[in-house]
């Protein structure tokens, strides 16, 4: 039968009709999430057909990224089908990236689409059209601006001409005119400064040497090949130095006015056995005692007297930093610019200079040093009871590394007959005998024993509250005189890092919220919060269906201390298990990137609403400016100009992830050394990672990790399951999956890239 006139849905309509159509409808609704049923009804498509090719058509617009599927029964017009801008990531496998503005999704680029673009540049680009079971790809139509000019590498001098062949993915030479050398040889590594970049008619980049850093293979060398790469200094300038050499260490009455004063109070420092300065410290006394100088539970440190009523003042005693770098001085611009110190393997790069760092500011034992501290009076359940922040003067009695705390720790809890990692030992209830026999070994023992047990009450407190609990461990090397790794080991949080940790975390919380936290219709002043947002969803309930592979079980929804929980009893599930170290880094990347900001969102991680650094100004710059604007706060003063700061939390934020990657950098060229020793040996490992292009492979007894690429898996024809992280064979469907225990042989060791490759053991 045939339809009657003016219903369009009776007619054909092609393909090619349809999609005009349909482009036309959308345009008309910008921004409007539109349904099949409102579709259908709209362009009267009342036959099976159209409506299914209509479907179809609507999945290949999206495709094409002209539509936004919202819905799988509903799409909208994609708003960026223009013109957009992004910055560009470069990959040594060609697959580059762009992450474009205002998203987290980066967009494919081959690199004839690039225009040339480095990591870091900021582009504009367009999408174009996708084809046919390929992913979204982007092309760059302009550099808007370069993220560098100065790049660092490996030199090849010939006859007529130098190139320089580069640390990091480049996509053309680097060309160097043999007058611009500045002495430099082949093999040798370099600083090069670009003169012209590339274009249509001329592909290399040509540059000029600014520094030669000196013979390939070299420790030192090596290492400021890394600082270099990342635009990070590697000499401190003269002028600087110059400065701080001119400043006085002598504190004069006009430096004690107004300060409290706690040199007579037991001070001491715990840190590193390698570490130089020192910028924080703990005090301890009981409260009343103020005046007495002979122990700390009433006048016998061997007093079984234990009230309940009994409080602790606790002092976290912070280098004042402040005091002698003046804002805007030659100093705190340098400071300001590097942001951070940065910690290679065999070297510390300080923020500050030496002088100041390493000596004024140090707080090393025996010396007379001025502090800005936040004293706290605790109960036997480290409960705050009262606080107040004070500059003060101390003067350490002792200098601790970690490792002389934890023995009298192991020691007292041998004696009470619990060796168990978080156990409390009460010095009150030993012995007699084990008392006289600890302060024999230690006649700070018992203040020692008192600041363990307050720190183990308050990150007992910390977790039940919310905070979520990874205990990562940390590789270390042991270096010969000429930097060359003869030991590699790892490193887990033992009491006495977690002692001064709780005390250090109590300090800036207090601090965040005595500025922050404000009664109920006032605003809080400005100042810089180390902020952590909630983890992304979409990432936790991946987590959530990886675990259930390995037996586990995690939910993967719901308020900020329920996920919290949930995070926290599945490691504690997964603790000593083969599947730890992999669990733990999926469970990593679902969290979101601790930043500095002005404007307080909260701390996920620590389950703290107001959290800020103030302990760290001597490595730290935004504990200098947390330092300033507490003294300014105090004075009086207004509240500083937010934007201001919030530029300076943004740059201390890029300049700490910069500094990080530098540190990975630098264990990974260690690693690689070290392993190079160790070339057609074999070793017991765990997947910690799958590819598409292979299997990265840790070994279990030093935790240094190799990747073995998939063309060295012979035994099969294996395809990527990203969803399930694991590789699966076409033919014998044997599976390399994430967590999975495997025996490994050493293959390759390119210290040029960083790369270890492992074959899988015969």
């Amino acid at each position: 039968m045939a339809k009657s006139k003016g219903k369009k849905g009776g007619k054909r309509m092609t393909k090619v009709q349809l999609e005009a159509q349909l482009e036309s409808y959308f345009r008309s609704r910008p921004g409007e999430t539109v349904s099949f049923k409102n579709i259908f009804k709209d362009l009267r498509l009342n036959t099976h057909p159209l409506k299914m090719l209509a479907i179809d058509t609507l999945e290949d617009m999206a495709w094409d990224d002209f539509l936004v599927k919202v819905t799988d029964s509903s799409y909208k017009l994609a708003e960026n089908t223009q013109v957009m801008e992004g910055v560009f990531q470069a990959k040594a496998n060609g697959r580059n990236s762009i992450m474009p503005d205002g998203s987290d999704k980066p967009i494919f680029v081959a690199e004839r689409n690039s225009m040339y673009a480095m990591t870091g540049d900021r582009v504009r680009f367009c999408m174009m059209a996708r084809r046919k079971s390929h992913i979204r790809e982007a092309q760059v139509t302009e550099i808007i601006s370069r993220k560098k000019d100065q790049f660092v590498g490996r030199l090849q001098v010939d006859e007529d001409y130098a190139t320089l062949i580069p640390q990091e993915p480049m996509p053309c030479n680097i060309f160097i005119p043999k007058d611009k050398l500045l002495g430099g040889k082949t093999d040798e590594r370099a600083v090069v400064r670009v003169k012209k970049w590339p274009d249509a008619e001329h592909r290399t980049i040509v540059a000029e040497v600014i520094d030669v850093l000196g013979e390939r293979g070299d420790n030192d060398v090596e290492m400021h090949t890394i600082l270099a790469q990342y635009g990070l200094p590697y000499k401190y300038p003269k002028e600087v130095e110059d400065a701080a050499n001119k400043i006085s260490d002598k504190i004069t009455p006009e430096d004690m006015e107004g300060r409290e004063d706690f040199r007579e109070v037991f001070t001491c420092t715990i840190d590193p056995r390698d570490a130089k300065d020192f910028d924080d410290a703990l005090s301890i006394r009981m409260k009343g005692e103020e005046n007495k100088d002979e122990g700390l539970i009433g006048n016998n440190p061997s007093s079984t007297d234990h009230q309940s009523s009994t409080l602790y003042e606790v002092g976290v005693h912070i280098a004042d930093v402040s005091h002698y770098v003046t804002e805007g001085s030659i100093i705190d611009k340098e400071a300001e610019k590097r942001a951070t110190s940065v910690y290679l393997v065999d070297r510390t790069i300080p923020m500050l200079p030496e002088r100041l760092c390493n000596y004024i500011c140090s707080l090393r034992p025996d010396e007379e040093k001025l502090t800005y501290s936040v004293i706290f009076t605790l109960n036997e359940e480290a409960e705050v009871k009262d606080y107040h922040i004070v500059h003060t003067i101390i003067r350490s009695d002792r200098r601790y590394a970690y490792e002389e705390v934890q023995k009298v720790i192991d020691e007292a809890k041998r004696m009470a007959g619990d060796t168990a990692a978080d156990s409390i030992v009460d010095f009150g209830k030993l012995t007699k005998k084990d008392k006289d026999s600890l302060m024999q070994m230690d006649p700070n023992a018992e203040r020692l024993l008192i600041l363990d047990r307050l720190a183990k009450k308050l990150r007992e407190r910390r977790f039940k509250n919310g905070s979520v609990k990874f205990d990562r461990e940390e590789m270390k090397f042991e270096i010969d005189e000429k930097g060359k790794p003869v030991r590699c080991y790892f490193k887990r949080s033992l009491d006495a890092n977690k002692l001064i940790e709780e005390f250090m975390l109590l300090a800036n919380k207090t601090v965040a919220e005595h500025i922050g936290k404000v009664p109920k219709g006032k605003k809080a002043k400005t100042l810089p919060y180390r902020v952590h947002d909630d983890p992304d969803p979409v990432k936790l309930e991946q987590l959530r269906q990886f675990v259930v592979k390995f037996g586990h079980k995690m939910k993967s929804t719901g308020t900020k201390g329920a996920t919290a929980r949930a995070i926290n009893a599945l490691m504690d599930e997964v603790t000593g298990r083969p599947e730890e170290n992999a669990i733990q880094m999926v469970a990593l990347k679902a969290m979101m990137k601790a930043k500095y900001s002005t404007h307080n969102i909260g701390h996920f991680g620590l389950a703290f609403d107001y959290y800020t650094h103030f302990t760290s100004p001597i490595r730290r710059y935004p504990d200098t400016m947390v330092h300033r604007l507490l003294t300014r706060y105090a004075e009086g003063a207004r509240s500083a100009n937010q934007d201001h700061y919030e530029e300076l939390c943004e740059h201390s934020s890029d300049m700490e992830q910069i500094a990080a990657n530098a540190e990975r950098d630098s264990i990974k060229y260690k690693m690689v050394e070290y392993m190079s020793e160790f070339i057609g040996q074999e070793f017991d490992a765990h997947i910690s990672g799958i590819t598409s292009y292979g299997i990265y492979a840790e070994i279990d007894e030093n935790h240094c990790e190799g990747m073995i690429l998939i063309r060295d898996l012979k035994d099969d024809y294996y395809e990527f399951d990203e969803r399930n992280f694991c590789l699966i064979g076409r033919r014998r469907h044997n599976k390399y999956q994430l967590g999975d225990a495997i025996r490994i042989k050493v293959a390759r060791a390119n210290l040029d890239k960083k790369q270890l490759d492992f074959v899988p053991a015969e």
